[in-house]
């Protein structure tokens, strides 16, 4: 019972949704300093993160990849991830997981990505 409360608890209202908003901005903004270190684009941009959540203490829950299970950097990146979005004022804390289901693939770069790595045409 007390398991069902608390999944109860982290359900967001509309109103808690337009409170983060701003919040999950922000830490948007924090992933977009981090970068691969062998690609001059960052994480956020290549597709590394698949999921943001951000509950109502202000935990905020990353999902994310590489573009190869074998980064040598993974630790590093993964350390810079959760210390930018605990740099965000109001971010209470950040856990990141790492995921390669789906595996990244090209598909998954942004526009501006694609534009800065010249694959534009693909």
């Amino acid at each position: 019972m007390q398991e069902q409360d608390n999944k109860e608890k982290e359900i967001l209202s509309a109103e808690d949704v337009k409170e983060l908003a701003p919040l999950y901005d922000n830490v948007v903004m924090a992933l977009k300093q981090v970068y691969d270190p062998e690609i001059p684009v960052n994480i956020y941009d290549l597709g590394l993160i698949y999921e943001v959540n951000i509950s109502k203490d202000h935990t905020v829950n990353i999902l994310m990849t590489f573009t190869a299970p074998n980064c040598p950097m993974a630790d590093e990146v993964i350390l810079d991830v959760k210390t930018s979005v605990e740099d965000v004022p109001g971010v209470k804390s950040c856990n990141v997981e790492l995921t390669f289901d789906p595996v990244w693939d090209q598909s998954m770069l942004s526009e501006e990505a694609r534009v800065e790595l010249g694959l534009e045409d693909i």
